[in-house]
């Protein structure tokens, strides 16, 4: 997690930089959803490596925007969740997610 004096003067910059990658966004809407475990994240976001879901995961973890459970099962199961920070983030998902289907369905009508 960045300092204050790490952050960016800019807060569109800030959340941007949070939230900025195309993995992380799907990865929030779908734990807007409910939580989700490793393999359903993965499953459900199509293109995605293990690789860059782990490192996304773990940045969104050290950012305070999703919680990594880890319960005491054999084999262990682990389960990540939106923290209460991160469900902060459930308008501007929504706003974007109502501008993309604003824009599909002009774009269809356009074509």
């Amino acid at each position: 997690m960045l300092t204050k004096d790490e952050l960016p003067a800019c807060p569109v910059a800030t959340t941007v930089g949070l939230i900025g990658n195309k993995w992380k966004l799907l990865i929030l809407r779908n734990l807007l959803a409910e939580p989700h475990r490793f393999g359903e994240l993965r499953k459900t976001i199509p293109g995605i490596s293990q690789k860059v879901l782990t490192d996304n995961l773990r940045s969104l973890e050290e950012d305070g925007i999703v919680v990594r459970t880890i319960f005491a099962e054999v084999p262990p199961r682990v389960e990540y969740k939106l923290s209460k920070l991160g469900d902060t983030m459930r308008p501007i998902i929504a706003a974007m997610e109502k501008w993309g289907l604003d824009y599909q369905q002009g774009r269809k009508s356009h074509d």
